[in-house]
């Protein structure tokens, strides 16, 4: 890959996303590390998945800003962002929800 951005930055990003956004349903803990809960509730696996959506773009504009200059964030940015982390969530979703036990 040729351009700004080095190869491994992105594909840091895009891997520490595919794992984090998957993280709440695959783990019963609160915050992966926290107390075990034995059926954790839907509004909690949710409240991580944000938890971790912020922390995962918060590593990517950590690298932007190592790399270069930080481009400014506007709405769309954000909006496509969280849509393409719920897209990287959808694995997780199907293996605790829709999967026949």
């Amino acid at each position: 890959m040729t351009g700004l951005v080095p190869a491994w930055a992105v594909l840091l990003v895009l891997l520490a996303a595919l794992i984090a956004a998957n993280l709440p349903f695959l783990n019963d803990r609160l915050f992966v590390v926290g107390p075990r809960r034995a059926p954790k509730t839907v509004a909690w696996r949710l409240l991580e998945l944000l938890v971790f959506a912020v922390l995962v773009a918060l590593l990517g504009r950590a690298l932007e800003g190592y790399l270069g200059r930080v481009s400014p964030l506007r709405w769309e940015f954000v909006a496509v962002w969280l849509c393409v982390f719920l897209t990287l969530a959808f694995p997780g979703f199907v293996w605790r929800y829709l999967r026949k036990h």
